[in-house]
């Protein structure tokens, strides 16, 4: 505080001018009031009383239009009524972990962060591919490509700098990196550690949430094809010529940051998904305690099924068929209700994947499940700008009433915290709710 005082700031003499300006507000209605009893018979017209008061007005508007400019000089009016907005109205909104990686996992970042900033993605690290896997091999570092993607969709900044973070090097020995990984490698070597790297590189990008590794160890995907064969790293894996069997992890009692697992347990809805299902949703679920906390968690848990499906990997596969293959990995009621895309693909992309080796997922054995799997709620999702994803702003409303209708009672002690988020909703797409509506019994 002691540094408000140094001289030349710009500061003090706009605030002087505001308590000036109400220090002459307040004589000018003192001696109103002082006057006000003499109205009768010994009026006199209250020039000074006036004057007084013009003159304190226009001090407080110098003050303030001064103060205003002053302030956006040097941090600029987006830059600090974004953070103000942040840090206060966004903090309102519910605790929500997201898990995932790859390029699924940022449509969710992207949608949630203008609801709330209590948000915490858990990011998937056995990336051993492409910029990722040359940094893990030659520095030793946690692979960042997919910590970077979910930083750059949380963050609250220009857009120069988000293409910045993105922006790949076509030619040299830097061919093939991307500038934020390399910034994520030189601010880990500077800090002394990979977390704390990501709390500064968080603060550079203005990141609304925390983005988290779910692990800090050196950990490398199997996989076992259903024709025998083993597989070995996340790359070699997502490009399998055939079905995958089974996948594990080495090591596979990897120790999670001890702030993911407290993420979930205390969060108000988790989200696993969209994303590659044996390579960015199922490596964080093959951590012990991490599946332990999903299952020990209060929150609602919502799967977000992928849109269409990956060569080889989940060649034909199904909605149903998805779930079924977590299920063998991590066991049931894992999952509490399944978001499912119900919007066509246009015929023009649908023949660009097929001649892939990639159709859409089908969900039309989803109803058929019996009454112990997850509710299956369906909504347009799709974002079909030259590539198939989800759209981020109408994923991040369909998840919020999920997690209204399925747990009331996450506004219990703040109502206007919850009165805040259904406003909110309403300002920014003015959507009707039209998806499956729950009965009593299942919301509560």
């Amino acid at each position: 505080m002691w540094r408000l005082l140094v001289p030349g700031l710009k500061l003090k003499r706009f605030l002087f001018l505001i308590a000036l300006g109400f220090m002459a507000l307040g004589v000018a209605i003192g001696l109103a009031a002082l006057t006000a009893p003499a109205l009768w018979p010994y009026w006199r017209p209250p020039i000074l009383e006036l004057l007084l008061l013009v003159a304190g007005l226009s001090l407080v508007i110098l003050g303030f239009f001064g103060l205003w400019h002053s302030i956006n000089e040097v941090l600029g009016s987006d830059r600090w009524a974004g953070l103000l907005y942040s840090r206060r109205q966004l903090a309102r909104g519910p605790h929500i972990a997201a898990l995932g990686g790859g390029t699924g996992m940022p449509s969710v970042l992207r949608g949630l962060k203008h609801y709330t900033s209590n948000l915490t993605a858990i990011v998937t690290v056995a990336d051993d591919g492409g910029s990722s896997g040359r940094l893990r091999g030659e520095l030793g570092m946690l692979p960042p490509g997919d910590i970077r993607n979910c930083m750059v969709a949380l963050a609250d900044t220009e857009p120069l700098m988000e293409n910045l973070f993105q922006h790949r090097f076509q030619t040299g020995g830097l061919k093939g990196h991307s500038f934020g990984n390399l910034f994520l490698a030189a601010m880990e070597q500077a800090s002394g550690d990979f977390v704390t790297a990501l709390r500064e590189s968080s603060r550079v990008l203005a990141v609304r949430g925390t983005v988290l590794p779910a692990t800090l160890e050196h950990v490398t995907l199997h996989a076992t094809l259903m024709g025998g064969a083993h597989v070995e790293g996340e790359s070699a894996i997502g490009h399998s010529p055939e079905r995958i069997e089974r996948i594990w992890m080495d090591p596979p009692d990897a120790t999670p940051l001890r702030e993911a697992v407290e993420a979930i347990l205390k969060a108000d809805m988790v989200v696993l998904g969209p994303g590659s299902l044996y390579t960015s949703i199922l490596p964080n679920l093959l951590i012990p305690a991490i599946q332990d906390a999903i299952r020990e968690t209060k929150a609602i848990r919502v799967y977000v099924a992928n849109i269409m499906t990956q060569p080889g990997e989940t060649a034909n596969f199904s909605v149903r068929d998805h779930l079924q293959a977590m299920e063998a990995h991590v066991g049931s009621g894992f999952v509490d209700v399944v978001l499912v895309n119900r919007e066509p693909v246009p015929e023009s992309l649908l023949d660009k994947y097929w001649r892939e080796g990639a159709e859409q997922v089908s969900f039309q054995d989803a109803d058929a499940w019996h009454e112990a799997q997850p509710v299956i709620i369906y909504d347009n999702l799709l974002l079909a700008d030259g590539v198939v994803r989800h759209d981020p702003d109408k994923l991040a409303p369909a998840l919020l009433r999920i997690m209204i209708n399925f747990r009331p009672k996450w506004a219990e002690g703040r109502l206007i915290d919850a009165l805040w988020l259904e406003n909110r909703l309403r300002e920014r797409h003015q959507l009707r709710w039209d998806g499956h509506m729950l009965s009593k019994s299942k919301r509560n």
